[in-house]
């Protein structure tokens, strides 16, 4: 089995306020504490992310932003950069635009999102639509967009990201070994009260067997699992 060494530096891009530290926080909270400089990009505002219609979208934009910057203080994540689009209406061109210019600013060595080809999990879940359009165009923007100098030149110089890691897949091939981080990634998870994740022995024991689950394939005792995408050079159109 493949485990993935600490990278120098990494960028994790997702759709909501809570789901890097679901998909893999256990894994930023790792990496961070052995150096490596870990920012994240939450695409969307998390507005809607309530059953109550009695619920203020603004209201509840500002608490999960509250819950965000919460939980990045107990990853130890670098800066969380925030792209503000509303919940279910992510602008797939744009937001692909505004990615290249993140990585050839921040110019990481590895990016972490979701697979979007993960569509279906079981019969009653499926992947939807701004993890999806999330995974898409940070894949677009990687590559080849963000190491080619003609794609976006306002915004930079270009950057070959060495590898992807994409969460959340079906067709997982490595793991990072998270055992020290998982009391990390359920205290930052456990900060996003808005979204009602249960109690807290609740959210803690989840947390452990999914990351027992993914262990048992890694041959280790707690990991989390990625689809692994190695990015050498760019390649042209």
């Amino acid at each position: 089995m493949s485990l993935v060494p600490v990278p120098q530096s990494a960028l994790a891009v997702f759709a909501h306020p809570d789901d890097p530290d679901v998909a893999c926080g256990a894994t930023l909270s790792l990496w961070a504490s052995q150096g490596c400089e870990v920012h994240t990009v939450i695409c969307a505002r998390g507005e809607k992310g309530t059953l109550d219609p009695s619920v203020d979208p603004d209201d509840l934009a500002a608490r999960r932003l509250a819950e965000l910057s919460a939980a990045g203080e107990v990853l130890g994540i670098a800066e969380q950069h925030l792209l503000g689009h509303p919940d279910g209406e992510i602008p797939e061109d744009r937001l692909y635009s505004e990615i290249v210019g993140i990585v050839r600013t921040l110019r990481p060595h590895t990016v972490i999102c979701p697979d979007p080809e993960a569509v279906f999990f079981g019969s009653e879940y499926f992947n939807h639509r701004d993890h999806r359009r999330v995974g898409w165009a940070t894949l677009d923007a990687v590559a080849p967009a963000a190491a080619l100098p003609h794609y976006f030149p306002e915004h930079g110089p270009p950057h070959q990201v060495a590898e992807v890691l994409m969460s959340g897949s079906l067709l997982a091939d490595c793991w990072v070994e998270v055992g020290n981080a998982l009391e990390a990634k359920t205290a930052a998870v456990r900060c996003h009260a808005s979204q009602s994740l249960g109690d807290d022995e609740g959210v803690a024991d989840l947390l452990r067997r999914r990351a027992a689950e993914a262990g048992r394939r890694a041959g280790v005792p707690y990991a989390e699992a990625f689809r692994r995408l190695r990015l050498s050079s760019p390649r042209s159109s």
